[in-house]
Order: structure tokens, then C-alpha cells, then sequence
């Protein structure tokens, strides 16, 4: 009987093993193997016990595999094993060149499914009672990467600044610097900001503070990547509840 190819492309979602969706759980079970992302939660490859489990890396300035080569591999496993799990952590379709993936393996004939996750983008703000929108003070909200390809600072985050609505850059620590000058430029130095490094995860931290605090607040507590950073006025209508259990935590 001949193996029929499948690649799957999972969500993982933004960290805890249980912000996975169950479809996505459920995927990994049926894995005969599974390509993953290094910042991926590898407890849940516990799901994919009788998988293969192959690391690809790509996590930024860090060894990974070249995409092209990824895309090699998701083809050349699918037609030797048949169920192949691309697991890639948030949402396989923001910033995770998932898409690249999925038409890479139709062009060859096989087929493809997308089990969307939980972004960082919009769970990590959650958990933390921040709305993203807010009736009359924030009409929308952006998604962006500070970094495009080769390192390159993304203007966007130019225009994004001069917006009122609320700023969520992902892959951006390292041009924190840059992101601190545009939003001084648009005449926003007093606007909430908060890092979220590790979110959702037992080493999580995070930092608040406003466009002129956050570089000094950033350094004094040594934040690195991978992170979040979220920019605009919601900030401030913090849950309460929210605000209340991590003052808790802080103090105990």
C-alpha cells in the first residue's frame, strides 16, 4: 500500500504546553514525524511519542536550518512516512513563513493542512488583561516585526508610530533602541509600554514602563529574546484583577 504524503503545519501557540489547541494536540499524536521549531515548548513533543522528532531550529541569530532546506525535508519525510507535523510556535502564519511551506509542498503534490495556534501577539497580551482594542481609545491594533530580512529595520514601525492604535512588535529586543527614537519622534514619550520575555512560561518576565523608561527599565533587567513588546494607550486599563495577582506574585 502506498504511504499518502501529509504535511500538517501546527500552531503551537506563544509557550505553556496548554495554550495549544486540541485539534493541534491531536495532530501531534497521529505524527509519524514532527519538524520543530527551537522555541517551541518540547514538552509537547510528549503528544508525538511514536514520531520522529527532527530540530530545524530557526530562532533568530541562532543555527537553523535554511528555510529551503526545511522545506527539503518536510517533502522528503512526507513521502517516506506519509503524516509529517510541522510545529512552529504562535501561528503558523504570522512571521512563521508558513505559507512558504504549505505552497512548497503543493507545488511537489502533497497535501497540506493548517492547524492555526494561539499568536504571542494577541495570547501573551491577554494573559495579561490587556485589550488590545478599546472603544474610544484604540480602534485597532498592529502586528509587526521589527526586523525584515537581513537584519533590515522595517519602516513600518515609522507609521505604526504615528498611529492610535495599539503596537505589538514581535522580534523586536534588539532594535529596542530604534522603536524608543520613532515613537520620540511621533511625540509619544509618555506612552505605556510593556516587554513580555518568555510569556506564558515559569521563567517568564515582565517590564513596564513608557517610551522614555523602557530602555534603562529593559537593561536593568536584562530582557532578552524572545519577547513581545506592546506599545499604546490600553496599557493603561489594565485588568485589575490582573494587576492585583501579579503585584502577589512580586511580593511573595
Amino acid at each position: 500500500m502506498t504511504t499518502k504524503a501529509k504535511i500538517t503545519l501546527v500552531g503551537a501557540g506563544p509557550g505553556a504546553i496548554d495554550l495549544i489547541t486540541l485539534k493541534g494536540v491531536q495532530v501531534l499524536q497521529n505524527a509519524k514525524v514532527v519538524l520543530y521549531d527551537a522555541l517551541v515548548n518540547k514538552e509537547l513533543l510528549n503528544y508525538a511519542k511514536d514520531a520522529v522528532l527532527v530540530p530545524v531550529g530557526k530562532r533568530g541569530g541562532k543555527p537553523s536550518a535554511s528555510q529551503s532546506r526545511i522545506n527539503q525535508l518536510l517533502l522528503s519525510y512526507a513521502l517516506i512516512y506519509g503524516d509529517v507535523v510541522r510545529l512552529k510556535g504562535g501561528d503558523p502564519f504570522i512571521f512563521g513563513r508558513g505559507l512558504e511551506e504549505v505552497e512548497f509542498a503543493q507545488r511537489n503534490g502533497v497535501e497540506t493542512e493548517v492547524v492555526p495556534g494561539i499568536s504571542s501577539s494577541t495570547g501573551l497580551t491577554a494573559t495579561k488583561g490587556i485589550s488590545l482594542t478599546q472603544r474610544g481609545i484604540a480602534n485597532g491594533f498592529w502586528v509587526l516585526t521589527a526586523t525584515k530580512q537581513k537584519g533590515k529595520w522595517n519602516e513600518d514601525l515609522s507609521l505604526a508610530a504615528q498611529s492610535n492604535s495599539t503596537i505589538v512588535v514581535l522580534m523586536g529586543v534588539g532594535k529596542l533602541p530604534q522603536i524608543v527614537r520613532e515613537f520620540k519622534t511621533a511625540g509619544k514619550s509618555t506612552l505605556p509600554v510593556m516587554i513580555i520575555q518568555n510569556g506564558s512560561l515559569p521563567n517568564e518576565k515582565v517590564v513596564r514602563g513608557t517610551v522614555s523608561s523602557i530602555q534603562q527599565l529593559a537593561k536593568e533587567n536584562e530582557i532578552a529574546a524572545p519577547a513581545i513588546i506592546v506599545l499604546g494607550e490600553t496599557l493603561r486599563n489594565q485588568s485589575n484583577n490582573q494587576l492585583k495577582s501579579e503585584l502577589f506574585k512580586q511580593l511573595n
